[in-house]
């Protein structure tokens, strides 16, 4: 990690620009079945190369992206959360995601890392808006974002996502 890369620490993780080094690790993640049931696939190592390049370069052209996320007591890399310009039915938005592994969850990861991004976004960014977008029945990453304080703003059919049912969650900076 060079100096100059951007990071949040939270009180038991630190979030971390990725690194081209760091995708044997975030394809343990990525390619977890249950970890990406909600996703259209488990992502194959390719697709989690492809992953980490757009981060890079989203943090070279807009000085944000999503992040490694870096359990503090053991090193351990257990998930990717941040900030990415996204299509969300038809409008562009600042899409505020997350992923922990299934082996991680319920343990206050998701939303620790969340608020986070969410307080980086706002202070740091000075971002007006983020969204989040998760699939109706995905009721982990549901509770995440409602206890960021983001309100339900729509349902609408994903066609990025298998055409699902999923919710749009947004919070403005107060």
């Amino acid at each position: 990690m060079t100096a100059s890369m951007e990071k949040i620490e939270t009180r038991r993780l630190i979030l971390r620009e990725h690194a081209e080094s760091d995708v044997d690790r975030l394809y343990a993640i990525q390619s977890d079945a249950i970890t990406m049931a909600f996703w259209p696939a488990p992502f194959s190592y390719e697709q989690t190369e492809n992953w980490i390049r757009r981060q890079i370069d989203s943090y070279r052209a807009k000085g944000y992206g999503r992040w490694a996320v870096i359990r503090k007591e053991d090193g351990v890399m257990i998930g990717d959360a941040g900030i990415v310009t996204s299509e969300i039915d038809g409008t562009i938005e600042n899409d505020l995601g997350y992923i922990i592994h299934a082996s991680e969850w319920q343990k206050g990861y998701g939303y620790e890392a969340a608020e986070g991004c969410l307080r980086y976004g706002f202070d740091r960014l000075e971002l007006g808006r983020l969204c989040a977008n998760m699939p109706t029945d995905h009721l982990g990453s549901r509770k995440v974002a409602e206890k960021l304080g983001m309100k339900l703003e729509k349902h609408f059919f994903n066609k990025r996502n298998r055409e699902k049912e999923t919710c749009l969650y947004s919070i403005s900076k107060a």
